[in-house]
């Protein structure tokens, strides 16, 4: 079971990979059919003036935010041996809330959808670190 905590990782990063991917097709898309020249996006500020799809750009800079403690909360409980039930299920919550951030934000981007799901993914990681914290202290 301890292994399998790293699961819902390779998942995310899984995530992390699609958006990449729908990112560079948003954007090479959006460059040939505005005829961006590519130098012409040489700094993100250039970029933020250029380009009007950014949607998966913004996404994939979320995915290096929040979920990096959920990475990190993953190979502590590896590391630990604290992996439970209750950890692997709120892994695989966290997850599923992260796809559908993503989801909303790579498509419709109705901001009160986007924020609900982020705010939950949010309480339910500072939830699980807040009881591998505990079990730590307590073991």
């Amino acid at each position: 079971m301890v292994a399998s905590i790293l699961l819902p990782c390779a998942v995310l990063a899984l995530i992390t990979c699609a958006v990449w991917v729908w990112l560079y097709v948003e954007r090479i898309g959006e460059m040939r059919a505005r005829h961006i020249p590519p130098q012409a996006l040489s700094s993100s500020a250039q970029a933020r003036e250029r380009l009007h799809c950014t949607n998966a750009a913004d996404n994939f800079r979320n995915l290096f935010e929040m979920p990096v403690l959920f990475y990190a909360l993953c190979l502590g409980l590896a590391v630990t041996g604290l992996v439970s039930p209750l950890f692997m299920g709120g892994a695989w919550v966290y997850v599923a809330l992260r796809a559908l951030h993503s989801f909303i934000h790579c498509s419709y981007n109705r901001v009160m959808h986007r924020f609900a799901v982020y705010a939950a993914s949010s309480v339910l990681l500072f939830g699980l670190w807040a009881a591998f914290g505990w079990r730590l202290t307590a073991g």
